[in-house]
C-alpha cells in the first residue's frame, strides 16, 4: 500500500506539470508522514545524497565542457576534421560525428556536445545542401553518444549509486561500446547522403592540413590527457574533471585569446545554474530512493517482477523497452535515480555483470536523448537550426534504428563492453 502511495504520488505530481525534483520530493516527504518517520529525514538523506567525493566531478565536467564550448575548440577541431576528411558526398556528416566523438571525451554530456557541434556545423552543413531536419537529427544522434564515451557524467552517477561498478571501469567499457554507436550513425549518414546528393555540390575550398592540426592540437590533447591521466592513475575521475577546467581555461586565455575575465564569470554562472538544477535532482532523489529502500519497497518490486518474468531473455527486453520509453521524457540522470534502486537488485538476481547493465542502460538513455517526443538533443538542434522537431522526423527515425542495432550487437556480445576492462585489469 506505502509502495504504491509512493508510486501513485510521484505520477500524479508529473501529470500536474511540476518539475521532477518536487515531484520526487512530495512524494518522498508524504510517504515517510504516513510510515512514521521523523521528517528530519529528509534534509539528512538530501545532504548524504549530494554529499558524495565522485559528484564533484559533475560540476567541473559541466564547466569543462561549457569552457572548450566558448573558447573556439569547436571550430578548431571542425576545420581540423574537415581538412583531414576532404570534401565529397556526405562528407559533412562523417565530419558532424567525428567531431561529436572528440567533444565527448571532454564534456559528457550530450545536449551540451549536440549544442557545441550544432553551433559550429549547421551552417556549413545547410550551406553544402543538407536539409536542416536531417542535419539536426545527425548531430542530435552523434552528441548523445558523448553520455557513452569517456569521461561520462552518466557513469559518475551510476558508479555512486553502485558502487560495484568502479568509474574507471565505466570509462573503460564505454569505450568500444562509443565507438560502435558512432559507427552506427556513420552508415546511414552515409547511405542517405549519398542517395540524396547532399554535399556534393560546388566544391570548398580544403582547408590546410598542417594549419589546420596545429591550431587544433589543443582540443585534440585534451581527451588524451583526461584518459590517459586516469589510465596511469595520475589522477582520479574526480581530479580529472578539475584537471579538464584549468587546461581548458588555459587554452582558451593564453593559447586561443579567446577568453576574458568577463567571458569566464559568465561561463561559471552558467555552468553553477546547471550544476545546482543537476544536484538538486540528485539529493531529492536521494531521499526518494531512500524511502523506498527502507521501506522495502524496491525489493517487492523487484522480487515480483523477477518471479513474474522467469526467463532472463524475457526480462533484459521488458527492462530495455522500460530504459528506451523512460529515456524519451526524462533525462539519463533523472532515470538512474529513480530506476536503479529498482533494477539493480532484478540485475544481481539474475546474474549480470553491473559494469555490463551500467553499459546497456547508459546506450539505451544515450538513444532516448534524441528519440521524439522528448528528445533534449534534438529539441536543442533543432531550436538551433531554427526548424520545429517535427521536420525531423523523417531522418531521426533512421539513426534510432541504427542505434538500436548498436545496442543489441552489445546486449548479444558482452565482451564488448567487458573486454577492455578486463584487459585493464578492472573487470
Amino acid at each position: 500500500m506505502i509502495g504504491a502511495t509512493l508510486v501513485s504520488l510521484f505520477l500524479l505530481a508529473l501529470l500536474a506539470g511540476m518539475p521532477l525534483a518536487v515531484g520526487l520530493g512530495l512524494a518522498s516527504v508524504a510517504v515517510l508522514a504516513l510510515a512514521g518517520f521523523d521528517q528530519l529525514a529528509v534534509p539528512t538523506n538530501l545532504y548524504a545524497g549530494i554529499a558524495k567525493y565522485p559528484l564533484l566531478a559533475i560540476p567541473m565536467f559541466i564547466l569543462a565542457g561549457m569552457i572548450f564550448e566558448r573558447s573556439g575548440v569547436a571550430l578548431r577541431l571542425v576545420r581540423f576534421i574537415s581538412a583531414l576528411v576532404g570534401e565529397w558526398t556526405g562528407s559533412h556528416a562523417v565530419v558532424a560525428v567525428l567531431v561529436s566523438m572528440l567533444l565527448g571525451g571532454i564534456s559528457g554530456s550530450g545536449p551540451a556536445d549536440a549544442a557545441a557541434v550544432a553551433s559550429v556545423m549547421l551552417p556549413s552543413m545547410i550551406a553544402r545542401g543538407y536539409p536542416k531536419g536531417f542535419s539536426a537529427s545527425l548531430i542530435a544522434a552523434a552528441g548523445s553518444t558523448a553520455i557513452i564515451i569517456p569521461p561520462s557524467v552518466a557513469f559518475i552517477v551510476y558508479s555512486v549509486m553502485v558502487p560495484a561498478a568502479t568509474v574507471p571501469a565505466l570509462f573503460a567499457a564505454g569505450l568500444i561500446p562509443g565507438i560502435i554507436a558512432a559507427l552506427c550513425l556513420l552508415i546511414p549518414a552515409l547511405l542517405i547522403s549519398r542517395r540524396h546528393g547532399y554535399g556534393r555540390g560546388e566544391r570548398r575550398e580544403r582547408p590546410p592540413l598542417g594549419k589546420s592540426f596545429f591550431e587544433a592540437i589543443w582540443g585534440l590533447l585534451a581527451p588524451v590527457i583526461i584518459l590517459g591521466g586516469l589510465r596511469t592513475g595520475l589522477f582520479t575521475p574526480t581530479e580529472a574533471a578539475v584537471v579538464a577546467v584549468a587546461y581548458g581555461a588555459f587554452v582558451g586565455v593564453f593559447i586561443y585569446r579567446s577568453l576574458e575575465l568577463k567571458g569566464l564569470f559568465r561561463i561559471l554562472v552558467d555552468a553553477g545554474e546547471l550544476s545546482a538544477v543537476v544536484l538538486m535532482i540528485i539529493g531529492i532523489a536521494s531521499v526518494f530512493a531512500w524511502a523506498g529502500n527502507t521501506l522495502g519497497i524496491f525489493d517487492a518490486a523487484a522480487s515480483m517482477l523477477v518471479a513474474f518474468h522467469s526467463s532472463p531473455v524475457l526480462m533484459l527486453v521488458s527492462i530495455n523497452v522500460l530504459l528506451l520509453v523512460a529515456g524519451m521524457f526524462l533525462d539519463a540522470i533523472s532515470i538512474f535515480l529513480i530506476l536503479l534502486p529498482l533494477l539493480v537488485p532484478i540485475a544481481q538476481t539474475m546474474g549480470w555483470d553491473l559494469v555490463w547493465f551500467g553499459v546497456m542502460m547508459t546506450i539505451n538513455l544515450a538513444i532516448g536523448q534524441f528519440t521524439p517526443p522528448m528528445a533534449l538533443a534534438l529539441m536543442i538542434t533543432s531550436r538551433i537550426a531554427g526548424i520545429r522537431m517535427e521536420e525531423t522526423f523523417r531522418w531521426v527515425l533512421w539513426f534510432v534504428l541504427a542505434m538500436l542495432l548498436g545496442l543489441a550487437a552489445m546486449i548479444v556480445f558482452p565482451e564488448l563492453a567487458l573486454w577492455l576492462p578486463r584487459r585493464m585489469g578492472m573487470g
